[in-house]
């Protein structure tokens, strides 16, 4: 991304956009550098400058959302960060049918259904993103995931400067992915769920948080690093080549979970990422498989096998 393009959108977004914003904060591995630009949209008139700006420009988008499945690297994002405001996580339940804004947390999403009556969305509990991050990357869980309930999405085309509803069936949800570009905005979710018994989606909810508490670490973590490849648990591939507890600078793979990756405080994004590569190559000397990432890399220089963006 040129100079160029970030002084171009500078000068339409005005001072709606701050100017090297560490992104490490914002995420929660903790780590990471700054935005060229970032912008907070809590309204509709925020948006549309924001679409003027990035269409002007041809600048590169980065939706931070909660930052929970996201590693950006220590030189930072050379584009525009976005992050959507508590005016797009707004929530109505309209008998089985649920509307949640992309910015209202996937946990208060699912405890708000439970306690309506309504079943099928208690497993994301567990995730701490937002529902547009959910969708982008189809996140599930416990046998379940959000193709399963998704109906349709309000999506923001920043380049196009298009916006409108997106079916579900045209979103190509698999496993951990969806055809959503980087330059695409999801602005809200319609889902569909089941009627269902309060005290047991509660008793569910609680067995949900309860298990993954015993056998997922805490501490500055992206949860799941790797996909499931077809041939079985990324974690499991992971201890089979004695790839649990293996550390780079300041990162180290959890010896409680071999899929996640932990940060030390004051710790460094690129040696998360190097040390992705690292298993990435354990595993595919010892196996032959090639473990695909389910975080969003950005701003690094392209690995092989990290997928990378911006």
């Amino acid at each position: 991304m040129t100079s160029q393009a970030i002084e171009a959108a500078a000068a339409v977004l005005g001072d709606l956009a701050r100017r090297d914003v560490p992104l490490g904060p914002m995420t929660t591995y903790r780590v990471g550098g700054p935005a060229a630009l970032f912008v907070q949209v809590d309204d509709e008139a925020v948006l549309r400058r924001l679409r003027e700006a990035v269409a002007a420009s041809g600048v590169d988008v980065l939706a931070v959302g909660k930052g929970s499945n996201l590693l950006v690297a220590d030189a930072g994002f050379p584009g525009v960060a976005v992050v959507l405001g508590e005016g797009f996580a707004a929530m109505d339940v309209d008998g089985t049918q649920v509307y949640a804004g992309a910015a209202a947390a996937m946990p208060v999403v699912a405890r708000r259904t439970v306690a309506a009556g309504l079943t099928g969305f208690e497993w994301a509990v567990g995730v701490p993103g937002s529902m547009g991050g959910g969708v982008r990357m189809n996140a599930g869980g416990h046998g379940s995931d959000m193709a399963a309930v998704v109906r349709r999405i309000r999506l923001a085309d920043l380049r196009s400067g298009e916006d409108g509803e997106v079916p579900a069936r045209d979103l190509h949800l698999g496993y951990r992915r969806s055809s959503i570009a980087a330059h695409q905005l999801v602005l809200g979710v319609d889902l569909e769920l089941a009627s269902g018994d309060p005290e047991a989606g509660a008793a569910l909810l609680a067995e949900i948080v309860a298990w993954r508490r015993e056998h997922q670490p805490g501490g500055p973590n992206a949860g799941s690093v790797f996909a499931n490849p077809d041939e079985g648990a990324a974690a499991w591939l992971i201890d089979r080549v004695g790839a649990k507890g293996l550390r780079h600078g300041s990162a180290a793979v959890s010896t409680k979970h071999a899929n996640f990756i932990q940060t030390d405080d004051g710790g460094r994004a690129d040696d998360v990422y190097a040390l992705m590569g690292l298993v990435q190559e354990r595993v595919h000397e010892a196996t032959g498989i090639t473990l695909r990432p389910e975080t969003r890399c950005v701003g690094f220089d392209p690995n092989p096998r990290v997928e990378v963006e911006g």
